[in-house]
């Protein structure tokens, strides 16, 4: 399989945070404006105390955030305090997906590279990943894109305001220091290559749009940066009518932009991708309560998702969550069997990179795998969503029909203690991506 990834590539820079370095932090800070600030999130971090707000408030609640740092003065303090005791690896959706597909045995993966040093090149997988021939590693790069990942663990514990606060579950917080992805650069190297070569590919994956901002510095705004990405996707499709397109979804601090971004894509791209955060953030299109899905409701998140298939006529939409992954889609598009395996094959890479932080091929992928449990709390919701569709078991998974579209849902495969939290839902996505590219090939 050849594939082309867009857009956003970065470094991240990981680190795995303690309940007492959380303490510490919060020391230094004045703890009526953090409470404040948790309160009522700034969803952006313009000062230190913005910083330490969203790290408690993602911790409070074990759930994930990516806020953008507009003061170098933070960007600095983070480099400063945690860059030379983090794990320095890969970051990006565009480039984890890209690195992920490459190890999973797919052909030619060409990303696009916007800041393309020596660092960034060289945390790309060496399988089958190509940057165009111009992109050659700078000996010094100025501009490095290097994201700050604060890993978290449950259980983890820290005081705030004299109370005891405990971690409910492991995830992280992102605070991002990006001029380039918010815009949805693209490299002139790679938008070259993928005109010419377009023909030859059999699939492309797409991210970022989550990092677009309303109003850019030069006045422009996220509009301009989507109708130009949406209108590469159109020239590429109207010169190779077989190109499969996925977009995945993303963590957006605005609700309207994301409500934009889901509209104007649904049209052009073949199937989105997104987890039941950002499900629940379109409540306001399809009208299912966000709580009821971020209970981790299957059958709510499927009510949901068909609401935002039939309004907005996607081909097809995917949710991926800690405990089952679902898709619906038009049912004179699906099989079944090939759904599920495609699924099923991003389930298990989750699972083994979960555990092991790695993927190595697909040997390994399969024995890292087999030796976790399902979710028994999704394997829970499956049988739900079996009774309330009158579907049918394939192994693990449930298919059927339900208002006009197939339903497909499977239990995932958990690590009770990950090594990686961060990347597993764009693990998900892109081998499951790769897997059904492959099935789709050998059933025409």
């Amino acid at each position: 399989m050849k594939i082309l990834c867009g857009y956003n590539v970065n470094i991240d820079s990981v680190y795995s945070i303690s309940g007492e370095e959380v303490s510490d932090l919060l020391s230094s800070q004045d703890i009526s404006e953090i409470t404040a600030k948790v309160k009522t999130p700034p969803n952006a971090v313009n000062s230190i105390s913005d910083f330490v707000a969203g790290l408690v408030l993602c911790m409070q609640n074990g759930i994930g955030a990516e806020w953008l740092i507009h003061e170098k003065s933070v960007f600095d303090f983070l480099k400063c305090r945690f860059f030379d005791r983090s794990i320095i690896r890969m970051g990006g959706n565009a480039g984890i997906m890209a690195n992920v597909m490459s190890e999973m045995g797919a052909d030619l993966v060409v990303p696009n590279v916007v800041m393309p040093s020596g660092t960034q090149v060289s945390l790309f997988s060496k399988k089958s990943v190509m940057l165009p021939q111009s992109n050659e590693p700078a000996s010094k790069c100025l501009d490095e894109l290097v994201h700050f990942v604060f890993d978290f663990k449950k259980g983890e514990t820290f005081l705030l305001n004299g109370t005891t606060v405990t971690v409910p579950r492991e995830n992280r917080f992102i605070a991002t220091y990006d001029s380039a992805n918010i815009e949805l650069a693209v490299n002139p190297d790679f938008e070259n290559y993928a005109l010419d070569h377009i023909n030859e590919m059999d699939g492309v994956l797409l991210s970022g749009f989550h990092m677009l901002m309303d109003v850019y510095p030069d006045g422009s705004t996220y509009v301009e940066k989507l109708i130009r990405a949406v209108e590469q996707v159109k020239v590429w499709k109207r010169l190779n009518g077989s190109l499969r397109i996925h977009a995945e979804f993303g963590h957006f601090l605005n609700s309207d932009i994301g409500y934009s971004v889901f509209s104007k894509l649904a049209h052009h791209v073949d199937c989105i991708g997104m987890n039941e955060d950002e499900l629940a953030m379109l409540s306001g299109m399809h009208g299912v309560p966000a709580q009821c899905i971020l209970q981790m409701d299957a059958c709510s998140a499927m009510d949901a998702t068909i609401r935002c298939v039939s309004e907005f006529g996607v081909k097809r939409m995917i949710i991926h969550t800690r405990e089952f992954v679902l898709s619906v889609c038009e049912s004179d598009i699906a099989v079944p069997s090939l759904e599920l395996e495609a699924m099923g094959f991003g389930v298990k890479c989750a699972a083994a990179f979960a555990a092991t932080g790695k993927l190595e091929n697909r040997e390994f992928v399969d024995a890292e795998a087999s030796a976790l449990d399902e979710s028994i709390f999704g394997k829970e919701q499956v049988r739900e969503v079996l009774k309330y569709i009158h579907g049918k078991q394939y192994g693990s998974g449930v298919a059927g029909e339900y208002r006009g579209y197939m339903v497909c849902v499977l239990p995932t495969i958990l690590c009770e203690d990950p090594i990686a939290t961060v990347g597993l839902g764009d693990t998900f996505s892109s081998a499951t991506f790769l897997r059904e590219l492959e099935l789709h090939k050998m059933h025409v």
